[in-house]
């Protein structure tokens, strides 16, 4: 072929090529703070739009504390993304304020892939608003040396256990056995999550509930850890930094984390994680495992091509993208039924290694992750009545008052709030 049939014809057919490309719609997705599996994103990118010829799927990550505000102002722009990265609660504050699309009808026969813990999690007055994605819950990582010179032995089988195992250990060493995650900045701390964990309502016919007996008895119990200094004395300053390095420093006897932690300790302190030992943490009275924090990709309702949007979201969340994140992330854990099962997550349970036992031990938990969640229609200021709620129990857990006494005032100041609503 002559140059000069060739050079126009190569022009039509990157025309050609630009055209089509620009003809499909593109079917964005958001997520936070990403990045660094990149891979994973741009492979499901790659299979959504071969599959997908006529759409353009689109991965966008930013940091956390952007996703909301720009998600209400594409909203209100009238062009938001398909889908969303986001977490149970801000799911439910969403759904509430009927910003998001139920997923029930898109997701059909294939809410079987799911756990039915994470479907519940994400389910708002009876309705699906999230295709659950990666999950976690804690494990208790401990100090093998300090542990022997307690004389601790056994696993502990249950919460009360638990604790005398924590009073023990502080009694023969002198150190703090655990930090209790009393500190609240970070979102997922306070008293709230162990209430629930304990299987103790926090409403009940539409009023708060968590001044009865068995939550006092609860409250005082960490009152007591306190006293004998069984847990820090800065509980309420201690955020998941500054716990790892707490323990990477020999200031704790143990965590009461998830995997991610570890990792963080073994990059930090090489010799405190070669200390480390791996055990579960026992099943709460709720039957629940504790440190539940599911991750969602929800719909906002105004994005015009939901079925499009809705094969993404299933793509994203199937069994075998949520066993490839996993493998990427290395410490987190799939929201999914058969992906849970897969030897990856068992392979490191008779290794030394603290990750890879506490990957297998985490995993037999996650039949059991619950998130903790304060159903929004009942909290009209969630921020406020949560400070509210904090300052009593510290207050409390402090000596300034007794635990029937924060909890007394802080159901009350949350009831008079419920019935101005």
């Amino acid at each position: 072929m002559s140059k000069r049939f060739y050079k126009p014809l190569l022009l039509a057919a990157l025309l050609t090529s630009a055209f089509a490309h620009a003809d499909r719609t593109k079917v964005e997705f958001w997520t936070f703070n990403t990045a660094q599996f990149a891979p994973f994103f741009n492979d499901v990118v790659q299979k959504y739009n071969k599959a997908n010829p006529n759409y353009e799927a689109v991965w966008n990550d930013m940091n956390w504390d952007q996703i909301q505000p720009k998600l209400v102002a594409a909203i209100a722009a009238g062009n938001p993304p398909a889908l969303v990265n986001f977490n149970v609660p801000w799911t439910h504050e969403f759904a509430n304020k009927n910003m998001l699309a139920p997923l029930d009808d898109l997701m059909g026969s294939d809410k079987a892939v799911y756990l039915p813990g994470a479907l519940k999690d994400l389910s708002v007055k009876g309705k699906i608003y999230g295709f659950p994605y990666y999950n976690s819950v804690s494990v208790i990582a401990y100090n093998k040396e300090l542990l022997d010179k307690s004389g601790v032995k056994a696993t502990p089988k249950t919460f009360d256990e638990f604790i005398a195992t924590a009073r023990k250990i502080t009694e023969k060493t002198g150190v703090p056995a655990f930090s209790p995650k009393l500190a609240t900045k970070s979102g997922d701390g306070g008293m709230i999550p162990w209430f629930v964990y304990m299987g103790l309502p926090i409403f009940e016919n539409g009023k708060a509930v968590f001044n009865s007996p068995k939550h006092v008895a609860a409250l005082q119990t960490f009152v007591d850890l306190y006293k004998q200094g069984v847990v820090p004395r800065d509980s309420f300053r201690i955020e998941f930094e500054q716990e790892i390095a707490n323990y990477g420093n020999g200031k704790l006897a143990m965590m009461t984390t998830a995997p991610t932690a570890l990792k963080k300790l073994g990059a930090q302190s090489d010799a405190m994680y070669k200390k480390t030992a791996i055990m579960p943490f026992p099943l709460g009275g709720a039957n629940m495992a504790l440190g539940g924090w599911l991750m969602s990709f929800v719909m906002p309702k105004d994005f015009k091509d939901q079925q499009a949007a809705a094969k993404l979201g299933l793509l994203l969340t199937n069994d075998d993208a949520q066993l490839a994140f996993a493998k990427a992330t290395g410490t987190t854990f799939p929201s999914s039924k058969k992906a849970n099962e897969n030897d990856f997550f068992s392979s490191g349970a008779n290794g030394g290694d603290p990750v890879g036992v506490a990957r297998a031990t985490a995993a037999q938990s996650m039949a059991f992750a619950r998130t903790p969640i304060l159903p929004a229609d009942l909290m009209p200021d969630e921020a406020a009545m949560r400070a509210e709620f904090n300052d009593e129990i510290q207050d409390a857990i402090e000596g300034r008052k007794t635990a029937k006494a924060a909890l007394d005032v802080a159901a009350k100041k949350w009831n008079d709030r419920l019935a101005k609503k």
